[in-house]
């Protein structure tokens, strides 16, 4: 057994309905590493805060690696006014949150939306308007420790999404 290159690896490249909305999220590296994420899961866009920092940030650069122009990406100002257009778009909108009614991340269909809209939040606030969510999902933890970092969660929820979608 050996290593593959990258140049050996030929993924099934997709793209799947799924925008993500950054509430708040000012980390440099988590910002790279959601673009990294996203290009990784075929991910439509992202929504980052005007109040983010540039993606001209070198930690920014360093940990997105090359994925920050191969994936559609807008700045906005007000998250409401951003949350009520996606839904205008006809997505769902489906927090990454652990809230008194979120669903374990397996156990919601997310095969039944044409657009999925998935909200990360600041990891000190969480998202900050929960009451314009659809839907809300969890990662089910089996330690002590109730929350991980959000890119972390991002990954695991994609996947858990995309390998849904992908047996339509």
């Amino acid at each position: 057994m050996k290593q593959l290159k990258h140049t050996e690896i030929k993924n099934n490249v997709q793209s799947f309905p799924i925008t993500i909305v950054c509430d708040a999220i000012r980390t440099p590296e988590n910002i790279g590493m959601c673009f990294r994420i996203a290009e990784s899961f075929g991910v439509a866009k992202i929504y980052l805060h005007t109040n983010s920092p540039s993606l001209e940030n070198k930690k920014i650069q360093s940990t997105a690696r090359n994925t920050l122009n191969k994936v559609t990406h807008q700045r906005y100002s007000n998250f409401d006014d951003v949350i009520k257009e996606l839904k205008r778009e006809e997505n769902i909108i489906i927090g990454l949150e652990i809230t008194n009614k979120s669903i374990d991340l397996q156990q919601y269909n997310f095969k039944i939306h044409q657009k999925i809209a998935i909200l990360i939040g600041s990891e000190r606030n969480g998202i900050q308007n929960t009451n314009l969510l659809d839907a809300s999902v969890a990662i089910p933890m089996f330690g002590s420790n109730s929350s991980m970092n959000v890119i972390h969660s991002l990954a695991i929820a994609l996947y858990e999404i995309t390998n849904q979608l992908t047996q339509i």
